[in-house]
């Protein structure tokens, strides 16, 4: 019974072991085949078929890949150079500014140390420290007082012209009304004192400007002549800037001009100030300006 279950088995089995010989065979032709014209094997040209199209998407995903991974590390070097570099344009245009400003520091400073040359007067140098909005920034405080010799009335300047007068002062700082103040005034002539007959009083005005008066009509006043300080207020000594005329209102024999004038002085970038240690001249007293006014009475 068992030899003849064992031969069943056998007969079952041998169509897979017949198809298993003929399988290896093939393959071992196959192995052997190759190709006339080229002597490749044709396994190897079967496989690479085969495989070829795997290989073709993998590469364009492995390249595509590793193209996206060196845009993303070019993006961020970019990106960080990017930043280096708006870092520097920043930090130099920071120095730029810096530069500029201490340029313009030096000249104004370098405007004040000329004054007595350009005045006569000893000055004593003071830097704005507060404006009052109250009065539309008509008056500044600046940083030196009585404790440094300074003194009521004091004409404030700067080297471009005329600010103001100290109308208060404290032992370290004083207050400065300027000179576009509806209330200041000061004595002026259009052109060069000696000079020109076109005298007047200027004063403040609207918008920042100076408006000066009482000017005769019959005087020659055009836009852009200089207006300078003529030294009969009290206040101010002669021949500083006061500003230039952009305005006239021209008038005639019985009719005065109406002048406008712009600042000399930046007013409203005022920084550093000077104020002159001027004192006007003493104006003689009514005996001494009228030697004969005894002799009247008698």
């Amino acid at each position: 019974m068992a030899a003849t279950r064992t031969q069943r088995e056998i007969r079952q089995r041998a169509p897979f072991w017949l198809l298993a010989l003929l399988i290896l065979n093939f393959a071992l032709m196959a192995i052997e085949a190759r190709d006339d014209s080229s002597k490749q094997s044709l396994l190897r040209v079967w496989t690479q078929t085969l495989v070829s199209p795997f290989e073709r998407v993998t590469s364009a995903v492995g390249g595509s890949s590793i193209g996206l991974v060196k845009k993303i590390i070019n993006f961020n070097k970019t990106a960080a150079e990017n930043d280096q570099l708006r870092k520097k344009a920043e930090d130099l245009e920071v120095a730029l500014r810096n530069a500029q400003q201490a340029e313009s520091e030096n000249e104004r400073l370098k405007s004040l140390l000329t004054l007595k040359e350009k005045t006569g007067y000893d000055s004593i140098s003071a830097r704005v420290i507060a404006r009052d909005p109250s009065a539309w920034f008509n008056t500044i405080t600046i940083n030196q007082g009585s404790s440094s010799g300074v003194e009521l009335n004091m004409p404030v300047v700067t080297g471009s012209g005329i600010v103001g007068r100290i109308v208060a002062v404290s032992p370290w700082t004083s207050q400065v009304m300027l000179i576009t103040d509806e209330q200041a005034a000061a004595g002026a002539v259009v052109g060069q004192l000696g000079q020109s007959n076109a005298l007047g009083p200027v004063r403040g005005a609207k918008n920042g400007l100076i408006e000066m008066r009482f000017v005769s009509g019959l005087e020659k006043v055009e836009v852009g002549d200089y207006v300078m300080t003529t030294g009969q207020d009290g206040v101010y000594p002669g021949r500083l800037n006061v500003g230039e005329v952009v305005d006239v209102r021209h008038g005639t024999a019985t009719q005065a001009h109406v002048i406008f004038l712009r600042p000399s002085a930046r007013l409203d970038q005022l920084t550093e100030v000077a104020v002159l240690l001027y004192h006007p001249p003493q104006r003689p007293t009514p005996d001494q300006a009228l030697p004969n006014l005894d002799k009247t009475k008698k």
